[in-house]
């Protein structure tokens, strides 16, 4: 994949303006409907979004500490590189996609959970907006963060930044799945990040 840098970071913005949007409306639920699950072995609407939530602990920071390292300025066009594409793509949300299995420490099921743990993804939604905006002025392609699964690959920054997003909205919309996850249109202001 080849895009221009100014807008694969405008795409990942809005991306994420949406997740924020969404998660804001999930305050209206009770906190009985936020921790119901539909089966035994399932995710709440809490447990799905605390999984975010510890990714968000790796990402948000390992993000921000190469972006503060990085003095190699932008270049036109991100190139997305072959493992973090496939990476990057595969958290995608697809019809029947495939379920992946969760490691342990990232693994939130049966979890003592409440309602904080909306507050605090949005919180790192809206760091994630400052990390993608301070990212517009580095070169995605050479700058590298480590990965959860392994301290032995890195990915590209670009990839690293669909890799988060496109995990968040695969969570996401697992939520938008659990019957009582559907909330009424919220009359709510626009975000301006």
């Amino acid at each position: 994949m080849k895009i221009k840098s100014e807008q694969l970071i405008k795409e990942l913005l809005e991306l994420t303006r949406e997740n924020i949007h969404y998660a804001e409306s999930l305050k209206v639920k009770s906190t009985d409907e936020l921790n119901w699950r539909e089966k035994e072995g399932s995710w709440s609407i809490l447990e799905c979004l605390e999984h975010l939530n510890l990714y968000g602990d790796f990402y948000n920071p390992e993000i921000k500490n190469v972006l503060q390292e990085s003095n190699i300025k932008t270049v036109l066009y991100f190139k997305s590189g072959l493992l973090g594409n496939y990476f990057a793509e595969s958290m995608l949300p697809k019809k029947g996609f495939k379920k992946i299995k969760t490691f342990k420490d990232k693994n939130p099921l049966g979890s003592n959970l409440n309602r904080k743990v909306i507050q605090r993804f949005i919180d790192q939604q809206v760091q994630l907006i400052e990390l993608l905006k301070k990212a517009s002025g580095v070169n995605l392609n050479k700058v590298k963060t480590a990965i959860s699964i392994t301290k032995f690959l890195k990915l590209k920054l670009g990839d690293t930044f669909r890799v988060v997003i496109n995990h968040n909205i695969r969570h996401l919309e697992q939520v938008k799945n659990i019957p009582n996850a559907k909330v009424n249109a919220v009359a709510m202001e626009p975000l301006v990040f």
